[in-house]
């Protein structure tokens, strides 16, 4: 399919994706299966900000998991309320994932500025789906969401169970995207990790064929 705008994959794709108008959710679910890293920025220092190894993630954030949950277990919390408290930032990093995709990640958008913010947050991962450098969120961007939604999280939160919700949503986190790569790159000897990739592969396939949204 022909599209007004040509997108020139020699060039930074960022800057070019909003010239794509109302063809850009077309051209989107037109998937490059390979797992070369697209050039994704001209300027060489954010182009390498934006490739995340996957063992970075557990690496990086783990640590602060786990300085989460050392503050927690120094509160004067019984030990149950602090397993609730973890339970509900799991149960929150849930929610936010969830609403993201549902209702951010996977909107049609045909403005220039609409187009590029929606590739940015998430619009690469559905035209490159095994970019193995760009599965995982990058550090910067998570540090942003991190410190944003923890400032946020204080004005409704209590700050005695605070840190407790942390760890959780943290974890929670961390977790998602390591199995998020895994289910791309992974190659699973357990039977259920074969059914789920096999599913998950299929889903995905079938909403391309379809040219919808999930």
């Amino acid at each position: 399919m022909g599209f007004k705008y040509v997108v020139d994959t020699n060039r930074g794709l960022v800057q070019q994706v909003g010239k794509l108008g109302s063809d850009y959710d077309k051209w989107l679910h037109q998937p490059i299966n390979s797992k070369a890293s697209p050039k994704l920025y001209d300027n060489k220092f954010i182009e390498l900000l934006t490739l995340t190894p996957w063992w970075l993630v557990p690496v990086l954030w783990l640590p602060f998991v786990a300085w989460n949950f050392v503050v927690m277990l120094r509160r004067d919390v019984d030990p149950i309320t602090t397993m609730f408290v973890i339970l509900l930032g799991l149960f929150l990093w849930t929610l936010f994932e969830y609403l993201n995709h549902r209702f951010v990640f996977h909107m049609k958008m045909r403005g220039y500025w609409g187009n590029t913010l929606h590739y940015v947050l998430h619009g690469f991962h559905h035209k490159h789906p095994m970019d193995k450098y760009r599965l995982v969120y990058p550090p910067v961007g998570v540090a942003f969401i991190y410190v944003s939604l923890s400032s946020f999280g204080r004005l409704f939160i209590p700050d005695l169970i605070f840190p407790g919700v942390r760890t959780g949503f943290l974890l929670g986190y961390v977790l998602y995207d390591v199995f998020h790569y895994y289910i791309h790159h992974g190659k699973p000897s357990i039977p259920i990790m074969k059914k789920l990739q096999v599913r998950w592969f299929s889903y995905r396939i079938l909403l391309y064929l379809l040219d919808d949204v999930y």
